[in-house]
């Protein structure tokens, strides 16, 4: 088993070889340290991660490909649409994608006879790709991360307000902001 903890730099960043993953595959353990947290609450503009780990095994896939499994939790405070206090909310998330060479046909979008993409709702997803002969799983785990968090968190008790825009037609002239240029025709009148 392969153990990370913590890398420095923004977001997360845990490269791995794929032409020296084992047959019988390789287990990751990531830690996300108190500098990567920070990080992660900044790059997803949240108030604090609190926690974040993520455990992988990553197996040979087909001749070049690999597959990678695994988990991850974390805990996270975000701010509240309606009201900005903090709500607490803990990510559990698994993650089962597989990953291919870019030159890979595993990798070609398949077509039908008219040129049309054919894509199967139930069926797998297609492979993501790779450049080289590494994979940044650190920066894997934070895309199934950020896929997780909830775009818009919520208190339970928090009201609704609603904020009604006002039509320019409704304004009164003497209300509507000047624009740039009456502040210019202002200054060439004074002179």
């Amino acid at each position: 088993m392969t153990k990370y903890n913590g890398s420095g730099d923004a977001g997360l960043k845990f490269p791995v070889s794929v032409a020296h993953v084992p047959s019988k595959g390789l287990t990751i353990k990531i830690e996300a340290d108190e500098k990567e947290r920070a990080q992660l609450a900044k790059n997803h503009e949240l108030i604090s991660v609190g926690s974040f780990t993520a455990d992988f095994v990553i197996t040979q896939w087909k001749k070049d490909g690999i597959k990678l499994r695994g988990h991850i939790e974390a805990q996270i405070v975000q701010a509240c649409v309606a009201t900005l206090e903090p709500i607490e909310a803990q990510i559990s998330e698994d993650v089962d994608t597989v990953f291919v060479p870019e030159n890979s046909r595993l990798a070609r979008i398949r077509l039908d006879e008219s040129g049309e993409m054919l894509i199967d709702a139930e069926g797998p997803d297609m492979p993501e790709t790779f450049e080289g002969d590494q994979i940044d799983i650190g920066a894997v785990a934070e895309e199934f991360f950020e896929l997780a968090i909830d775009p818009y968190p919520r208190k339970t008790d928090a009201e609704y307000i609603e904020i009604i825009e006002e039509d320019d037609e409704e304004v009164e002239d003497d209300v509507k902001p000047d624009s740039p240029f009456a502040g210019l025709a202002k200054l060439r009148d004074k002179n």
